[in-house]
């Protein structure tokens, strides 16, 4: 259940200028026109790593399920099936729907649910998606977990093929929703619930010199994404998970920049963004755990994509695509954000943190922590921004990817509307309106 983070290349988850696009919003990008947007209930969905003993975000699905009532149906589709796992006997060594849905199932339990029960559709029991039994199961529980592995077989079980649409029991939980249910998910199970132009895998680096390619690929470094998205249950922005941990901040942006998406959140590992009223005008959202969630604000947001440059008979400079003018915010435990205004809100006992120190940035030659570099350090975007907040030595900062040929630059620059906020006086902790540019050279 657990992912090493050293292997995370496995997917979960003409004209003599050069071209300059204006980032703006496809009118159909968040749009699905086979489903009504339903915002009755609530969202906890977690980037993944959820550790057993999270009594913070264990605790808020329960309560919102309905405490010590609560019954919770899980859902472990992305997981390999029994029949394929070779130690589907083994309990202390399996590790496939049925075994990771009894895993959760007592783990809920544990956490003082009246009851948790795995929903039993699978690569095994694809039929059962259709199955007026199991919805009826659906139908008596008052919250949802869907666990981790492999987005695109959640696709494949609980969606009826080319067409997207729902199959009776995702309807049924899709309606449960509506009705005020809670729904969560951890890495696949809350990537899944993204709208239009799903990530499907792909490394920061590669996305960044490469751009984004519709579909799923063997290579794993490849930046890809479906175009149809996920179930839709959020649809304020792309989501990404084990954003930090596996250095997916690049990846990120580059893919809402390709398919004209101008926010995506950024899921932290066994940390939760809690979305209440998922659609709907009020819907608003705060951060449950230990680390945090990033929210890339790209509507002033422009790229320049040098490699489709073209001269009189020439080619343009491959990789050597920008992005400036993105907002940069992070929220830490108990942090609120208002999609519709664009605002963060610290948590209360947050207030704005003073640099004291006139040390300068330490140099980062691996931002987004690649898989290449046996050295490389997690979370290494987020630790330059919070350097430079930490320093008033300086007003930007330059970190550079690992790789070169090109190399990028990741320029983050204390603008206007910048703050910073903490708990205590010795850290910075909430990050609000840093600018971010990245230039290929």
């Amino acid at each position: 259940m657990r992912t090493p983070l050293r292997s995370r290349r496995t997917v979960l988850t003409g004209g003599a200028a050069a071209l300059v696009l204006t980032l703006t919003v496809s009118p159909t990008a968040n749009a699905d026109t086979n489903r009504s947007l339903q915002h009755g209930g609530s969202l906890v969905l977690v980037g993944g790593g959820l550790k057993d003993d999270n009594t913070q975000v264990y605790g808020e699905i329960i309560e919102r399920a309905g405490g010590a009532r609560a019954r919770i149906g899980v859902i472990t589709a992305s997981s390999v099936p029994a029949s394929q796992d070779p130690y589907a006997d083994d309990p202390d060594k399996c590790s496939n729907s049925e075994c990771n849905g009894a895993y959760y199932s007592a783990v809920f339990k544990q956490h003082g649910a009246a009851e948790a029960q795995w929903i039993p559709v699978d690569l095994d029991h694809i039929d059962n998606a259709e199955s007026d039994a199991v919805v009826r199961q659906v139908n008596s529980m008052t919250g949802f977990f869907f666990g981790g592995g492999d987005q695109s077989r959640y696709l494949t079980t609980l969606l009826n093929g080319a067409a997207h649409t729902d199959s009776k029991v995702l309807a049924a939980i899709r309606a449960k929703l509506a009705a005020g249910a809670v729904v969560s998910g951890s890495s696949a199970g809350a990537q899944i619930a993204a709208g239009a132009d799903m990530v499907t895998g792909g490394e920061s680096y590669q996305g960044l010199r490469d751009g984004s390619s519709p579909g799923y690929f063997e290579d794993a470094a490849r930046l890809g994404y479906e175009p149809q998205g996920g179930f839709g249950f959020l649809r304020s922005g792309l989501i990404d998970t084990h954003t930090g941990a596996y250095g997916r901040e690049g990846r990120a942006m580059r893919l809402a920049a390709d398919t004209g998406h101008d926010r995506v959140y950024g899921l932290e590992e066994n940390t939760a963004l809690l979305v209440e009223h998922p659609g709907g005008p009020h819907e608003r959202v705060r951060v449950l755990g230990p680390r945090g969630v990033a929210v890339f604000d790209l509507r002033r947001a422009r790229a320049h994509d040098g490699s489709k440059a073209a001269g009189a008979g020439g080619e343009g400079t491959p990789g050597t695509w920008s992005l400036t003018g993105v907002r940069y915010d992070y929220l830490t435990d108990g942090d609120r954000y208002d999609p519709r205004l664009r605002l963060t809100l610290p948590a209360t006992g947050k207030r704005p943190f003073a640099p004291r120190s006139a040390a300068p940035v330490l140099d980062n030659t691996d931002v987004f922590y690649s898989a290449d570099n046996p050295a490389g350090v997690p979370y290494s975007f987020l630790t330059t921004a919070r350097a430079l907040a930490s320093t008033r030595a300086q007003r930007t900062a330059e970190a550079t990817t690992y790789e070169d040929r090109p190399r990028f630059t990741v320029t983050f620059a204390k603008t206007a509307g910048f703050t910073a906020w903490s708990g205590d006086t010795a850290t910075p902790q909430t990050l609000t309106g840093l600018s971010v540019r990245v230039a290929g050279r």
